[in-house]
């Protein structure tokens, strides 16, 4: 079988295709209550639900509730183009560990936080498969709710190095990975306050900018910080972690009369309204990386009074430099084009490494066919290509998902069978892969008849499917197939 190019639609999501899960502790059982958290779930879960979200609302939930509402929410976050956590309540460090404490936590000792507790990781993990945007949102920066019940830089747990420690005032800074946003009420450090109202400055601010049309989400955090600023007397800074992935994107949809979002990222962020284009430069002139490749894109449209190639490779050699994989990925394209700069094809290769040693999958995956086909320059290497091409489908790539379940079917890859071969087309399935969708309902059979058998079980282990394991993708398996892709029947 030869190897597939999908066509990676990347854009705007559709408004019917984001989850949210908010989650508001107020009233804990064996710990001070809190005045404001639930009012806060409450007000930004009917924000959101009034933009378009599919919104799941948890108060006052204990341990066992919060973790079995976590394990759905994550298998349904895995077909959604963007899900978003917001949590209000008590959060605590301890030992570099960010832990969210549920209204049952009856703690003891350190080793209680992290047994009774929901961790930030756990959170991160949740929304860790949605498609294009992930978004983790703590309005829980408060003081040690334990007192001297345990101390946040006392180990919880064995550990070969001790991770870095962060003042007992906040929660520590996280390391969330590339593609997800973090967003907390207050810098690490700090404490974030209630207010004199009904709900917390932070959530007032992020209830009245995310139902803005047309705000790029990159932009609206930036204007809660500032509006949180303003209003609390520049005692609480609210702080943002990770990077969302180059996609431009807005929680409210278009502004009134502006065109819909496209799969080209070079017309998408063109649609960038002039005075949010500012806005980026301004954050682009101070570091941002995800600024200058949105700028970069823009200079890159032809069919814009902004298209200028020499102007984006300065912004995107300067975002790589900064440490950008995506920058990384898209300077080497030009410089295997030789758009805005001479053609030079180890340059390229060389950017091609270094975004995929920081596990950027499109560069991975890219790298792998190079290697297959033996192109700029490179010898033909169709062990080399196979390892990328697993590297980057472990990393949930799409085209990488679909291609090596086809080089298991063919029997290429040693020590993997039609059950490995059914795995990895279900994931590009629920990656979001349309075409991939497109090939198992008009051309199934160009997969053995073990590996659709083995595909028919993995989708009746999902609950999808209740049929004859028989390598038939009739009505009944097409219907499951849809489903795993996040299409309803």
């Amino acid at each position: 079988m030869a190897l597939f190019v999908i066509c990676l639609a990347v854009p705007q999501a559709a408004l019917a295709n984001r989850v949210a899960l908010v989650i508001g502790i107020a009233k804990y059982q064996h710990i001070e209550s809190l005045d404001n958290t639930a009012n806060d779930a409450r007000l930004i879960a009917d924000t959101l639900r009034g933009i378009g979200f599919d919104v799941t609302l948890v108060v006052d939930a204990g341990y066992a509730e919060l973790a079995q509402t976590m394990d759905s929410f994550a298998f349904e976050a895995e077909t959604a183009e963007l899900a978003l956590i917001y949590f209000a309540g008590h959060g605590i460090e301890v030992q570099g560990e960010n832990f969210l404490v549920p209204a049952d936590a009856d703690v003891r000792s350190n080793r209680d936080v992290q047994r009774q507790s929901v961790s930030l990781d756990n959170l991160l993990a949740t929304v860790d498969r949605a498609r294009v945007m992930r978004i983790v949102i703590l309005d829980s920066c408060r003081n040690n709710p334990f007192g001297d019940t345990i101390d946040p830089n006392a180990e919880v747990t064995t550990q070969a190095a001790e991770p870095p420690k962060a003042p007992a005032g906040g929660l520590a800074p996280p390391s969330p990975d590339r593609g997800t946003l973090v967003a907390f009420a207050a810098r690490d450090g700090q404490v974030a306050l209630d207010g004199i109202g009904a709900n917390s400055p932070f959530a007032t601010a992020l209830a009245e900018k995310m139902k803005i049309p047309g705000l790029e989400i990159s932009l609206m955090f930036r204007q809660v910080r500032d509006q949180v600023l303003a209003d609390t007397f520049n005692q609480q800074e609210p702080h943002t972690y990770g990077s969302l992935s180059g996609v431009p994107f807005y929680l409210a949809g278009p502004a009134e009369g502006d065109a819909p979002s496209t799969g080209d990222l070079r017309v998408a962020w063109s649609a960038v309204r002039p005075d949010q284009e500012q806005q980026l430069v301004a954050l682009a002139e101070l570091g941002d990386t995800r600024s200058m490749v949105g700028l970069a894109y823009m200079r890159l449209n032809p069919e814009a009074d902004s298209f200028d190639p020499a102007e984006a490779v300065g912004l995107l050699t300067r975002a790589a430099e900064a440490g950008s994989p995506e920058a990384q990925f898209e300077l080497a394209k030009l410089y295997e084009r030789g758009l805005g700069v001479p053609q030079d094809f180890p340059r390229a290769l060389a950017l091609y490494q270094q975004a995929a040693d920081q596990d950027f999958a499109d560069a991975i995956n890219d790298l792998g066919f190079l290697y297959y086909q033996g192109e700029l320059g490179l010898t033909a290497d169709a062990d080399a290509a196979l390892k990328l091409f697993e590297r980057a489908a472990d990393l949930r790539h799409p085209q990488a998902l679909f291609n090596f379940s086809a080089l298991i079917d063919d029997g290429l890859i040693a020590g993997k069978g039609p059950n490995d071969a059914a795995g990895y087309l279900y994931e590009a399935l629920r990656s979001g892969a349309k075409d991939v969708l497109n090939l198992l309902e008009e051309r199934p059979n160009m997969f053995t008849p073990d590996a659709r058998r083995a595909l028919q079980k993995r989708l009746a282990d999902a609950g999808f499917y209740n049929g004859a394991i028989d390598g038939s993708f009739g009505p009944g398996t097409q219907k499951a197939i849809r489903l795993a892709f996040g299409l309803k029947a």
